[in-house]
């Protein structure tokens, strides 16, 4: 028996900072995650790292973590490995983030984000990360995919999947 979720690859740190509940809002180009909305999607780590490194700077300050802080957290993203699904999350609104949001607005967002300079992107809510229990070998893919994931291999608490 197996859950069909929609799939998406995100690139290291990002994929552990989603699944570890770090990052809460996805930004995007276009909506891509409109579709998805209170639907469960599957996380696959993908080979390469995210070439940007302001993530690194959002998690010191405003977040407040030290270096040792933040390298555990980037640790504990690698658990699976890359190529692989690694987990679960839930899918909230997307909206287009205006360029005229106030500041105190804007580096909320950001600091959800782990990302500046949102103006123009499509955001999207994410919540209720779930590491799968073992990770789940799959070459990734442009866009959202659909993969069957055994039962076996889902969270013990499965009740809020959907």
């Amino acid at each position: 028996m197996t859950l069909q979720v929609g799939c998406l690859s995100f690139r290291q740190p990002y994929a552990g900072l989603v699944l570890n509940g770090v990052k809460t809002v996805e930004t995007r180009w276009r909506p891509l995650l409109s579709e998805m909305r209170n639907c469960t999607l599957a996380i696959h780590v993908a080979q390469k790292d995210w070439e940007c490194g302001e993530w690194r700077e959002i998690l010191a300050d405003p977040l407040g973590m030290d270096q040792c802080q933040i390298e555990t957290l980037l640790e504990s993203g690698e658990r699976f490995g890359r190529g692989v699904i690694a987990g679960l999350v839930d899918v909230g609104d997307t909206w287009c983030c205006p360029q005229d949001l106030p500041e105190k607005e804007l580096r909320e967002l950001e600091t959800a984000a782990l990302l500046s300079g949102l103006a123009q992107k499509f955001l999207t809510r994410l919540s209720n990360p779930r590491w799968l229990k073992q990770p789940m070998y799959a070459r990734g893919h442009k866009d959202i995919w659909t993969v069957n994931i055994p039962v076996q291999l889902l969270p013990t608490c499965q009740s809020e999947v959907g």
